[in-house]
């Protein structure tokens, strides 16, 4: 008879811990879209219906996206060793091929595509 008793009690604690796991998941899926509805709404109220942002948001707009980029760039380049082969070329050339094909195409997506398949196939051939 104890050994019935003991399955049931462990059958209802496994049960338990489902039903908590569940209702964690839905708690966090609630929170993840009250946050996210959150910060979409958020510079509505901040800011209003105006028909030109802010000046400081505009400065931001601008001067933002190539600081990131440059932060980007020295992060991936913190680790090249140019004393030891293959010298870093293959992050180089990569970074010149992205610079010189956005240049050409003033496309975002292609220069970056192409930047990632060059350093790839640098670093399998070299």
């Amino acid at each position: 008879m104890g050994t019935n008793a003991d399955a049931f009690m462990k059958a209802k604690v496994r049960a338990d811990a489902m039903n908590d796991r569940l209702i964690y998941g839905i708690m966090l899926i609630l929170l993840m879209a009250v946050l996210t509805y959150g910060a979409r709404l958020f510079p509505y109220l901040l800011f209003g219906r105006r028909d030109r942002a802010p000046s400081i948001i505009v400065y931001l707009g601008a001067v933002l996206p190539p600081a990131v980029m440059i932060l980007l760039i020295v992060y991936c380049l913190r680790d090249i060793d140019i004393l030891h082969y293959p010298w870093g070329i293959p992050s180089f050339a990569s970074i010149a091929s992205v610079f010189i094909l956005y240049r050409l195409t003033k496309n975002n997506l292609i220069a970056m595509i192409f930047g990632t398949l060059a350093f790839m196939v640098l670093l399998r051939v070299m």
